[in-house]
C-alpha cells in the first residue's frame, strides 16, 4: 500500500496513528506531498480528483481518499476492535466527525491568514471558526469522557489528533479554557508511543 501524506496533515496524523496502534506501519509506502485549496497540483489527483490528503494505493482497489474511509478501511485490515460493532459503533463515529469537524474549522483558520490578502482577512469568521473548535471541546468534555476514559477505539485516536492539531497551530487560543476533564485526559493519552511518534513539527 501507498499513502500519499503532508507531515503537518492533521488529517493524514490521524491516519499514522492507526498504522502505529496496529502495526500495519511497515506494510505502507509514505509518500510525501502537500497543496493548498490554490494549488493542488502536486496533489494525487489521479488517485483523488478532489486534491486533498490522505489518499492510500491499495492492492485490491481504487485508491481511497478521506481519513475517515482510509481508517475503516486499515482497522477492518488489520482486524481491531477500534470501530466495535453497532450500537457501540454511532458512538465511536459520532466522536471521529466531532474531532474532524474541529480540524475542519482550525485548517479554515489557517487558510484565512495564509491564503487571503491582508486586507480581505476577516477575523470575525476566524472567531467563528474558532467558536465551533470550542464547543466542540467543552462538548466533548460534559458528555463524552465515559467514553474517553474507556477502552481505546478510533474516537480517541481521532480526537487526541486533532486536540494535537490545535496545539501545533492554535495554542494561543487555548481549548482547554472549558475543558479541563478533556484536557487531563489528552495530557495522558497523548503519552502513547503513536501520538509521540506521529507529533506535527514545523
Amino acid at each position: 500500500m501507498r499513502l500519499h501524506y503532508s507531515k503537518t496533515s492533521p488529517y493524514v496524523r490521524k491516519v499514522l496513528v492507526l498504522l502505529h496502534e496496529t502495526g500495519l506501519l511497515d506494510e505502507v509506502e509514505l509518500t510525501a506531498t502537500g497543496g493548498t485549496p490554490l494549488d493542488s497540483s502536486a496533489m494525487p489527483l489521479d488517485q483523488n480528483p478532489l486534491g486533498k490528503i490522505p489518499v492510500l494505493e491499495r492492492p485490491d482497489g481504487p485508491a481511497l481518499y478521506d481519513s475517515r474511509v482510509i481508517c475503516q478501511y486499515l482497522a477492518h485490515r488489520a482486524g481491531t476492535g477500534l470501530y466495535p460493532a453497532a450500537p457501540a459503533l454511532w458512538d465511536v463515529l459520532t466522536l471521529e466527525a466531532t474531532a474532524d469537524g474541529m480540524l475542519d474549522a482550525a485548517l479554515a483558520i489557517v487558510y484565512e491568514t495564509r491564503l487571503r490578502p491582508e486586507e480581505l482577512v476577516m477575523p470575525a469568521l476566524m472567531d467563528g471558526y474558532w467558536e465551533k473548535v470550542a464547543r466542540s471541546a467543552a462538548t466533548l468534555d460534559a458528555r463524552w469522557m465515559d467514553h474517553l476514559n474507556g477502552p481505546v477505539t478510533m474516537g480517541h485516536l481521532a480526537v487526541a489528533s486533532a486536540l494535537g492539531y490545535l496545539d501545533f497551530r492554535h495554542d494561543a487560543r487555548n481549548w482547554r479554557a472549558n475543558a479541563p476533564q478533556l484536557d487531563r485526559w489528552y495530557a495522558e493519552f497523548s503519552q502513547r508511543p503513536s501520538l509521540k511518534a506521529t507529533a506535527p513539527a514545523a
